[in-house]
């Protein structure tokens, strides 16, 4: 159970690093995103924590390709809301079908991993 809710933090802070590397890159680069110093607080605090999980623990086979997926799905979605959002930009078509066919590969890459370890 304890290895579970572990795993679970880890694809979390994936996910949020995904999400304020996009939002940190949107804030110093774009003109249009309005400029804010807490997607860079929470990138750093958030690479820490990886970092520290990196460090103390070991990561159980296929973590990291999930872990990866995780943050991927983070960039996608921050990507989709600030087009919905400022739609100068562009469309969030794409940004949108990818993160809904990735969340779907993340649920069932950990639904299979939850029925292997049932076994």
């Amino acid at each position: 159970m304890k290895t579970s809710t572990q795993e679970k933090g880890t694809l979390l802070l994936a996910l949020i690093a995904g999400l304020s590397i996009n939002g940190t890159f949107a804030a110093l680069f774009s003109s249009i995103v309005p400029f804010s110093i807490f997607p860079i607080i929470s990138l750093v605090l958030t690479v820490y924590c990886l970092h520290q999980r990196y460090q103390n623990r070991t990561m159980p086979v296929g973590l990291p390709g999930l872990a990866a997926a995780c943050f991927i799905l983070g960039v996608l979605l921050y990507s989709a809301v600030v087009r919905a959002e400022y739609p100068a930009i562009g469309s969030n078509f794409l940004p949108s079908v990818l993160s809904v066919v990735l969340l779907f590969w993340i649920g069932f890459r950990l639904r299979r991993r939850k029925n292997q370890s049932l076994d």
